[in-house]
């Protein structure tokens, strides 16, 4: 395990019991919690990207607010749903955002999951082409995207422009160069991850993916990692591909850890559907005492497949307890694991 970071929902809600209630809360505390992780050494700082919903949905406000406030930790997504976004917009944003992280930025992107709202992505003036579904919408969006972050010109320059032009075709800026390496792709089944192979995408594995064997969470998404890795050797990528895993991660060591979790984690996968045609398998959650942690997360086949874990923190209990969490992880477990 090379990389460990966390991985935000950004929950808010304006109940008493929550320690953020209101989107500037987890704004703020968002930015607060990448910098405390990143003084405690951690490696990354991930936000998932959720709409018409209660979490974090504008990422590169956020990113580059994390990128200007820290200096060496990873900044990123996990993921973007691409249904939703403009390639071009979105290839200008994130070009800045990554310039003023100093080129730190890890974006996951996916094709999208069920929302708060029926096709959402309607609302946002998208619309798959005949004969396609919105799936085909979010990866037709994300190739797209990739395109625009090769740098190469594409545009009819104007003879006549308010400012001289360089020669050639134009293409958008900022331009960011190296953050093409740097896009994720979430993949929920085996061949949604080697298509992510096939055109030079890393690789973001959560806690969901379609059941495609019955056999447990980790043994599946285990498999699912080395398909990929083999699809990324066979196209004859020239870079290492990266592989990340999502974990909900608990080592408890005090009386809040008890008081919070010590009913211990979900100790069986899940199952169920997240639309009327796909049987998905939920993964496990962890929690326990460092050393009952430790062999545990041993045993798990994705972990020890992947190079990078993202530890899902439960943000709405606050900036300093999650501090806690993450630190406990990084000192009492993820040496064990190779960490470091």
């Amino acid at each position: 395990m090379k990389n460990i970071g966390f991985l935000s929902f950004g929950h808010w809600t304006p109940s008493s019991q929550s320690q953020t209630r209101s989107a500037a809360d987890a704004l703020l505390q968002s930015i607060d919690l990448a910098v405390a992780a990143e003084e405690l050494g951690a490696d990354g700082a991930y936000f998932r990207v959720h709409h018409f919903a209660r979490q974090l949905a504008s990422p590169f406000p956020l990113l580059a607010a994390i990128g200007a406030k820290t200096n060496r930790i990873e900044i990123g997504t996990a993921v973007i749903d691409m249904r939703y976004e403009n390639p071009l917009y979105m290839a200008e944003d994130a070009g800045a955002a990554d310039l003023i992280s100093g080129r730190r930025l890890q974006l996951g992107l996916s094709r999208g999951s069920p929302e708060q709202v029926i096709d959402g992505w309607r609302y946002f003036g998208y619309q798959p082409a005949e004969g396609e579904t919105d799936a085909d919408m979010g990866r037709g969006h994300t190739t797209v995207f990739l395109d625009l972050l090769s740098g190469k010109g594409f545009a009819q320059p104007n003879p006549h422009p308010m400012f001289p032009n360089p020669p050639g075709l134009l293409r958008l800026e900022p331009h960011s160069a190296g953050l093409r390496d740097r896009i994720w792709w979430g993949a929920g089944s085996n061949a949604t991850a080697i298509w992510a192979a096939k055109i030079g995408m890393n690789l973001q594995s959560s806690t969901l993916k379609n059941d495609e064997t019955g056999e447990p969470f980790h043994i599946q998404q285990a498999a699912q990692i080395r398909a990929y890795r083999s699809a990324w050797k066979e196209t004859g990528h020239e870079r290492e591909p990266r592989v990340s895993v999502s974990r909900s991660i608990i080592a408890i060591v005090d009386d809040r850890d008890r008081a919070y979790f010590g009913r211990g984690g979900d100790d069986d996968d899940q199952i169920g559907f997240i639309d009327p045609n796909t049987k998905a398998i939920f993964g496990r959650g962890y929690a326990a005492e460092p050393d009952v942690l430790v062999e545990q997360l041993k045993r798990d086949e994705a972990i020890a497949e992947a190079d990078t874990l993202l530890l899902t923190v439960p943000n709405q209990l606050g900036v300093a307890y999650n501090t806690h969490v993450i630190e406990s992880i990084l000192t009492h477990v993820a040496p064990a694991l190779g960490w470091r």
